[in-house]
């Protein structure tokens, strides 16, 4: 017999999932409505109207894809990108590499730029990459959490908005955690997720995107046979899930059904973002950026070293380099097993060398902070760390008292 489920309590300081709002884990509790239910309209709507202020935009279209961001990031790709479309990715961690990947798959002649891990690329650099290579579409990531930095696009965006270059960005990790303009940064369309910074379980991924991309969208729809009055394509976009142009007709007032809302879903992202716009975009900035330096001051205490540029250090995660001579997941076993303090490894050349701790919505709070610090220290001098003890949770609390 299967026992009934009973999920740890964690303190969960990841660059995501992180610990949800008791407020979003409540609205989910909601009865459910169908999803004709003029009452369930009326949230997507709400959901919609709610998007716009956390993206900075005012598009037509903000809305979620059922599933995690990668759905989200895989759907505007595949509704845009048609085969030999050119795509230019400068990738500076591992989701830019996912980025290209994905174009890859929607049968793109993708050119892939590097830049070395722990730094991001300088915009000029990108701007004459766009000249020489001429892409249809330019697909960067804002905040890189394999590394812990976050790329300047401003300039880039309004170079790709004068010279017609269409412009995607990856905002999963900044999403309502660090300031992000879709308009003013000349970004065509953005891709977000529930599961970071709004501090909404997994299972969304909020999109917004202007004119040009829509009437892309609409030059490739095609509805399903038998739904309702036949539309037939021969440049369809290749997913029937993930297809951004039947999605938007669902989200649209025709409300066209494509696939069985989620519902919970939709309660929960609704809920998610009226705390948004109850706390504000401005002080939801401030806060994570306080926690942010409470946590790099406990760990400078420590004696630990931070990886990567910090003038273009993310706000939502901190990345620091593993002690000499310590195994970083047994400290990562400790943490979760005796202090139920979970932080993440890194990624490709970066494994076993960082920690990645994030700093991220309802889980960027004080208590949250000094215990992680505690609970690091201990964990660290437990398996023979060579660190300041004491200093970290003491420089932290200094830090609040005079901020």
């Amino acid at each position: 017999m299967v026992k009934e489920l009973q999920a740890s309590i964690r303190t969960i300081m990841t660059p995501g999932p992180v610990e949800a709002e008791p407020r979003v884990l409540r609205a989910m509790s909601t009865p459910i409505l169908g999803q004709y239910d003029p009452e369930f309209f009326a949230m997507m709507n709400d959901v919609t109207n709610l998007l716009k202020m956390p993206f900075q935009t005012e598009n037509e279209w903000a809305l979620a894809v059922d599933g995690t961001a990668r759905a989200g990031l895989e759907a505007a790709v595949c509704g845009i990108i048609e085969p030999g479309d050119k795509v230019l990715v400068p990738s500076f961690g591992r989701f830019g590499y996912l980025m290209a990947e994905l174009a890859q798959r929607a049968g793109a002649e993708v050119k892939i730029i590097e830049q070395e891990w722990g730094t991001v690329f300088e915009p000029k650099a990108v701007i004459d990459e766009i000249k020489a290579y001429n892409p249809k579409m330019l697909i960067m990531v804002h905040g890189e959490t394999s590394t812990g930095q976050m790329q300047d696009l401003k300039e880039i965006g309004l170079f790709c908005k004068e010279n017609d270059v269409l412009f995607m960005v990856d905002a999963v990790a900044t999403f309502t955690g660090a300031d992000f303009q879709t308009d003013a940064w000349g970004v065509d369309i953005a891709v977000a997720g529930t599961q970071k910074c709004l501090s909404v379980p997994t299972g969304m991924a909020p999109v917004t995107y202007n004119a040009k991309v829509e009437k892309i969208l609409a030059s490739r729809y095609q509805v399903e046979l038998g739904l309702t009055k036949d539309i037939r394509n021969d440049r369809f976009i290749s997913s029937n899930y993930l297809d951004l142009s039947q999605i938007q007709q669902y989200w649209g007032p025709k409300h066209i059904n494509h696939h069985t809302e989620m519902t919970s879903m939709i309660y929960a992202l609704r809920e998610g973002l009226r705390i948004v716009h109850e706390e504000g975009l401005e002080n939801r900035f401030a806060r994570h950026r306080k926690h942010e330096k409470a946590m790099m001051t406990g760990l400078n205490a420590m004696g630990l070293t931070l990886f990567g540029d910090m003038a273009t250090k993310m706000p939502t995660v901190t990345c620091v380099n593993i002690p000499e001579g310590v195994d970083g997941e047994a400290v990562r076993a400790t943490l979760l097993h005796h202090y139920g303090v979970e932080i993440a490894s890194s990624f490709g050349s970066l494994a076993g060398k960082i920690w990645r701790i994030g700093n991220m919505g309802f889980s960027s709070r004080k208590e949250n902070v000094l215990h992680t610090l505690n609970a690091l220290e201990a964990s660290i001098t437990f398996h023979g760390g060579k660190i300041a003890k004491g200093e970290a949770a003491q420089a932290a609390l200094k830090f609040y008292s005079e901020n």
